[in-house]
């Protein structure tokens, strides 16, 4: 996965946001603020993972906000971030029906954000895409099957050693590995794009700058 000089920086940010937090939580664990922008930063930390490493890091993410949830029953932003953390998780799942259940809880989530302030742009926003992502997830997973189908033809026969067959599935391979990173990203990014987490860049920043990179 290339990620280009912006990407890099917001990687820099919100991995700088994720260890104040947790150097933060060692201190009090019971700073709900804290935990809201710890579960923020992992959220946007998954989109430059792998999928397998997506799916533990909004793991992670969920454990942060649901805990958010334990101080602070009605602090609607975790209710929110809970929210796109499912919807991320959703469209990272190829199998429709467990995608449904996540889409389900999503804009349960999503709801109850908007219960909790009502009228907010940006939840109705998230209750209104979460609407439509069953079908944009079954579209992507679909070209996604087609893709490799494409790309895996031939599984060759028996015997021989490597010759031009083998050197062509390891290709393949490499290939398949950097589309399944490139899909991790895009996904991430439109759940990103869709619902604006970018307002964790704001929380990032007052936490101070990144340490320069060596």
């Amino acid at each position: 996965m290339e990620f280009s000089t912006a990407d890099l920086e917001r990687l820099l940010m919100f991995e700088h946001a994720r260890k104040a937090c947790e150097a933060q939580y060692a201190k009090d664990s019971h700073d709900s603020e804290n935990l809201l922008q710890w579960g923020g930063a992992l959220l946007e930390l998954a989109q430059f993972q792998t999928v397998p490493d997506a799916k533990l890091m909004l793991d992670d993410a969920i454990s942060k906000l649901e805990e958010v949830l334990t101080i602070n029953p009605g602090k609607h932003q975790a209710f929110w971030c809970l929210g796109n953390a499912y919807t991320a998780h959703a469209f990272l799942t190829p199998d429709t029906d467990e995608a449904k259940v996540l889409f389900d809880k999503a804009a349960d989530y999503f709801q109850k954000a908007e219960n909790e302030d009502p009228g907010n742009e940006m939840y109705l926003k998230s209750l209104e895409v979460t609407a439509r992502a069953p079908a944009l997830h079954m579209n992507i997973h679909e070209n996604g099957m087609m893709m490799q189908q494409s790309l895996g033809g031939g599984g060759g026969g028996g015997g021989g050693g490597g010759g031009p067959a083998a050197s062509s599935n390891a290709s393949g391979l490499k290939k398949n590995k950097k589309k399944n990173n490139d899909f991790t990203y895009d996904v991430c990014g439109w759940i990103i794009l869709a619902f604006g987490i970018v307002a964790w860049v704001g929380m990032a920043k007052s936490l101070g700058p990144p340490p320069p990179a060596r």
